[in-house]
C-alpha cells in the first residue's frame, strides 16, 4: 500500500506511472470519500496520463489526524507537498468538492505547480451560515455513532435523482453508500474543516492564470449549478461544463460524460 511521508502525515496515493503525452493529472476527492470516485478517470486516462490519485489525511487509506478540525489549508498544504516528492512537473489538479477547495487554493497561491484546473462540485466560498448548524449536528451524530445513521439523508444530498431512481443502478447505489458508511469514525475531524473552511476571495479568484474548467452536474444539490456558474464568472475564461444527470458525484453517477468533458478541455494542451 503506497503511502508518501509528507508535510507530518502518511498520504495513500495511487501512480499509473508516465503516459505517452507526458502530462500528468493529479485527483483529488470530496469529503467521506477516497481515491475510488476516480476509478473511472483512472481507467480512462491511464496510459496517455500519468494519474495520480490520492487520499487526503485523516480520510480513506491516509493516515489519521488528530486535529479536532483538519483544516483546509492544511490539506491544500498536503498536496503541494505531494506534488513536489512526486516530482510530475506542472500538473492538472482535478478536484471535487473538498478537492476542489484545494485545487483553488493551487491555483492562487502555486500556479507555478499547475497546468491547468479541473473543479467538479465546488465553490469558492465558505460554507453558507444557513447550512452550518445543520451539517454540524450531523457530524455530532457521526463523531459518536457513526455515519450510518445519516447515510440516506447524506446520499440525497450527494447523489441526484437519475442515479437515486435507476433501477439498473441499485447494485451500485448499495456498493457506494456502503462505503460512505464504512468511514473511520474519526471523519468528523475532516468534516469540521470543511464546515469551518474560510472562502477564498473573489479578487484572489480573478487572479487565477491557468486553464480552468468548471463542471458540474445539473442535479447537484450539495453545490447548486448557479454556484458554479458564479464561480466561474470570478475565474478569467474558465470554461464551464454542465453534466445532464449527474448530481455532487458526478464521476461515479455519468462518468463516461465526466471523461468527455475533461478530454475536450485536455485538447488544448495538444497541440
Amino acid at each position: 500500500m503506497p503511502r508518501l511521508a509528507v508535510n507530518g502525515t502518511e498520504l495513500f496515493y495511487e501512480d499509473s506511472g508516465p503516459g505517452s503525452t507526458g502530462q500528468t493529472i493529479v485527483f483529488a476527492h470530496g469529503l467521506l470519500w477516497d481515491t475510488r470516485m476516480f476509478a473511472p478517470q483512472v481507467a480512462h486516462f491511464a496510459g496517455r496520463y500519468r494519474c495520480i490519485a490520492y487520499d487526503h489525511r485523516g480520510q480513506g487509506r491516509s493516515a489519521d489526524d488528530r486535529a479536532k478540525s483538519i483544516g483546509i489549508d492544511t490539506v491544500y498544504q498536503d498536496a503541494v507537498a505531494l506534488i513536489q516528492a512526486l516530482q510530475p512537473g506542472p500538473v492538472h489538479f482535478a478536484g471535487l468538492s473538498m478537492g476542489g477547495y484545494v485545487a483553488l487554493r493551487l491555483g492562487v497561491r502555486r500556479p507555478d505547480l499547475l497546468q491547468s484546473l479541473i473543479l467538479m462540485g465546488t465553490t469558492g466560498g465558505a460554507e453558507p451560515m444557513a447550512n452550518a448548524p445543520r451539517y454540524r449536528r450531523m457530524n455530532m451524530v457521526t463523531r459518536w455513532l457513526g455515519l450510518g445513521f445519516s447515510a440516506d439523508k447524506l446520499m440525497l444530498g450527494l447523489f441526484g435523482r437519475t442515479f437515486l431512481t435507476d433501477p439498473r443502478r441499485i447494485e451500485d447505489q448499495a456498493l457506494w453508500r456502503g462505503r460512505l458508511v464504512a468511514n473511520r469514525r474519526s471523519i468528523w475531524r475532516a468534516a469540521n474543516g470543511v464546515i469551518e473552511r474560510e472562502g477564498v476571495a473573489e479578487a484572489e479568484l480573478a487572479r487565477i492564470a491557468v486553464p480552468t474548467m468548471v463542471l458540474v452536474g445539473d442535479e447537484d444539490v450539495a453545490t447548486p449549478p448557479a454556484r458554479a456558474e458564479a464561480l466561474a464568472g470570478m475565474i478569467p475564461d474558465a470554461r464551464l461544463v454542465r453534466i445532464p444527470q449527474a448530481g455532487h458525484m458526478s464521476t461515479i453517477e455519468q462518468p463516461a460524460r465526466v471523461n468527455d468533458a475533461i478530454e475536450a478541455f485536455l485538447g488544448q494542451f495538444q497541440r
